[in-house]
Order: C-alpha cells, then sequence, then structure tokens
C-alpha cells in the first residue's frame, strides 16, 4: 500500500495494489509518515473499501479529527449489525453511525441528554435493529467507559434502519411516524391481539409498503381478480380500515397503492384484529 494522505496519526488514506483508494486505520500508522510512502498491511487494524467517491470523501474529512474509539466501536456495531440484520447495509452507516457515536458520548459528556421521541415506535416497530442498538450500549461503554442512555439504543437502530434500506433519514422517521398513526387507526376501529404474530405482521406489511413507496419501487405482488373480489366480499370492515388506511398513506407519501397490497393489507387486518385464527 501506497500512503496517499495521512488522515490522522491513526488513519490514513492509501492506494491498494489495484490501484484503488482505502481507508486504513491502526494505532500509529500516520505517524510521522508522509504521502508516497510504502506501508506493509501487517499492523493495519481495519481497511474499509467504500465504493462511492462522495461517501469515500466524506468520510475521511469526518476521521480527521474523530477518536480512534469512535471509529473502532462504530465498525464493531457495524460488523454485529451485519451478522444480525443484513449483510449489505448501504456503505453510509459508517459516515452517519460514526459520527452519531461520536456526537452522543460528546453530549453525554457536557450534560446534554435528549430523549428520542420516537423510543417506544423504533422500540416495538424494529425489535430487531432495537436490540443490535442495545448491543451497541453494551460495546461503547466497554470501549470508553461510558454507559448512554437506553434512548441511543433507538438511535442507534434508527441508523441502521437507514442502512438497511437505503433510506434517508427523515423517510425512515417519516415512516415510524405513520406506522404509529395507522396503528392508532387500527386499534381504534377494532381490538387488537397485542404482541401477537399477527399484529407483528401486520406491522412488517405495513413497513415493507412504505418502504416501497417512499423508495418509489415498483410493486411485486400480483393477486389475481377473483381472489380480489373474494377477500373484499368476506372482509367488508376490513377492506373499508384498509381503504382509510391507504387514503392516509397516499396522502402523506404523495405515492399510490396498488389494489394487490390493499387486498393483503386487508388480510392482515384480518388476523390481528380477530380473537380466533381461522382463515377468512
Amino acid at each position: 500500500m501506497r500512503i496517499q494522505r495521512v488522515i490522522n496519526n491513526n488513519v490514513i488514506s492509501a492506494m491498494d495494489e489495484y490501484g484503488s483508494e482505502i481507508v486504513v486505520m491502526g494505532k500509529g500508522i500516520g505517524f510521522q509518515k508522509k504521502p508516497g510512502q510504502e506501508i506493509p498491511e501487517t499492523g493495519t487494524e481495519k481497511i474499509f473499501r467504500l465504493e462511492s467517491p462522495d461517501i469515500l470523501e466524506r468520510f475521511k474529512e469526518l476521521l480527521a479529527n474523530m477518536p480512534l474509539v469512535c471509529i473502532q466501536v462504530s465498525d464493531e456495531i457495524i460488523s454485529h449489525a451485519r451478522k444480525a440484520l443484513a449483510p449489505q447495509l448501504s456503505q453510509s452507516v459508517y459516515l452517519t453511525l460514526t459520527d452519531h457515536i461520536d456526537f452522543a458520548l460528546t453530549r453525554f459528556r457536557e450534560g446534554m441528554l435528549f430523549e428520542n421521541g420516537l423510543y417506544e415506535e423504533i422500540k416495538r416497530f424494529y425489535p430487531e435493529e432495537f436490540q443490535v442498538g442495545r448491543h451497541a450500549l453494551d460495546l461503547i461503554e466497554e470501549k470508553t467507559g461510558v454507559r448512554l442512555p437506553e434512548d441511543e439504543a433507538a438511535s442507534i437502530a434508527f441508523h441502521l434502519v437507514n442502512a438497511e434500506f437505503g433510506m434517508k433519514m427523515k423517510d425512515a422517521q417519516m415512516m415510524t411516524e405513520m406506522i404509529r398513526r395507522l396503528m392508532e387507526m387500527v386499534t381504534a376501529a377494532c381490538p387488537v391481539q397485542e404482541d401477537s404474530l399477527y399484529t407483528d405482521r401486520l406491522v412488517t406489511n405495513l413497513k415493507f409498503i412504505l418502504i416501497r413507496l417512499l423508495l418509489h419501487a415498483p410493486a411485486k405482488m400480483s393477486c389475481d381478480g377473483a381472489f380480489n373480489r373474494f377477500i373484499c366480499g368476506h372482509c367488508v370492515q376490513e377492506y373499508e380500515l384498509a381503504g382509510k388506511m391507504k387514503d392516509y398513506i397516499e396522502s402523506v407519501s404523495g405515492c399510490e397503492m396498488t389494489e394487490d397490497e390493499l387486498v393483503y393489507l386487508t388480510i392482515q387486518l384480518r388476523y390481528a384484529t380477530r380473537i380466533d385464527t381461522e382463515t377468512p
């Protein structure tokens, strides 16, 4: 590896054997080094290969004044998230999560604590990401000696949601608030089986509908007309409620749900709002 730029004593950018720019992390790896020098891979702690030139440049800028421990713990959290959630997280998470952890630690040390207004929703709607967030608090405490508040588990989970689905922070926040409002519509209309498999499936279905709409992705469902008519005729109340939810979703997102999505939502409502679980 040939050094291209010394970012700080612990981070450099370099060119690998294939001519691609990489960011290399290691304690003291940049100390008294100059551009053009060759360095061996032995002794390096982490090599970041970021495909997007924009993310790469922003990452280098971020790391210039970043404590090494924040980079290390962020990398460990992301590695754990790839195993627990999805192997392919957006590489932008290296920017957003590392910056968030550094900022959260700074706020904590200065006594500025903020509650996450979506804590309960994130904990409920993204339980797997929330558990990774709680594990992240353990890692941060292990590395820094600081135990961040439980709200930070939700904030970290939120960054992981963004990375899983390639969403912007504002879209993920909008989606979470929309799911909360939609579930309020459901519980206001009929009893819901709390903490049940069927309610979890309903939330998951809403999540994927909203992700598709907010990312403007094409719909993949394809039900036949006869099946749709059967559901509409046999699940009248659920279909009516699904229609109201559809109107709300479209008014906020500015995108249209398909008839298939409406019918599938009707089916999920049928199961989530019944005491028995017979097939409709």
